[in-house]
């Protein structure tokens, strides 16, 4: 069941956010949009309501409840930046917007780029793991927590890479060729 709703989740995420850019650009309703645009997160509360209560009802906890946990930190890390990332390329391409700002390539104002993106998925990790913790301290000591300890080290690996990509841009900064400027 948690998984199937984990799918059902991404794929109302995709339909919301769709729904919402159309009302918005091709229906010229904006406020209609955004209320639609606004109702993702609840889809994040409706998984975390059913995964507590499929706890609560007494299932052991595996994997299925740590992607739960790792989806909801996925949303809140990258959810907005995602949204805003479509809106401005569906803005541009079907409204008349402005060109989407591309990142930049070279020196500090990349290294910038990348902390920013890595503080997103840091974001995105913490949240899971926060959530898988408090999976771990509702089940307790009489529940077997392995698979949810087993997600807490992927959220933790996920971290430390996202660091050490953004370190890398940090201390060998990537130069401009020369000749451009």
């Amino acid at each position: 069941m948690i998984v199937g709703l984990v799918i059902a989740c991404e794929v109302a995420f995709w339909v919301l956010l769709a729904a919402g850019l159309v009302f918005r650009y091709a229906l010229r309703m904006p406020r209609t949009g955004l209320a639609l645009l606004l109702c993702e997160p609840l889809l994040e509360v409706v998984l975390f309501v059913a995964t507590a209560i499929d706890l609560d009802n007494g299932a052991a906890p595996d994997w299925r409840h740590g992607l739960a946990a790792v989806y909801i930190g996925f949303t809140v890390g990258l959810g907005h930046s995602t949204i805003t990332w479509v809106d401005a390329r569906v803005a541009h391409r079907f409204a008349g917007g402005p060109p989407p700002v591309k990142p930049p390539r070279y020196g500090t104002a990349r290294a910038v780029h990348e902390w920013k993106t890595a503080g997103r998925w840091i974001l995105a990790g913490a949240v899971a793991l926060a959530l898988l913790q408090a999976a771990v301290w509702y089940v307790g000591d009489d529940g077997d927590t392995g698979a949810l300890r087993s997600w807490q080290q992927t959220m933790l690996w996920l971290i430390g890479i996202n660091v050490l990509i953004a370190g890398s841009y940090t201390l060998f900064p990537k130069r401009e060729p020369a000749g451009r400027g």
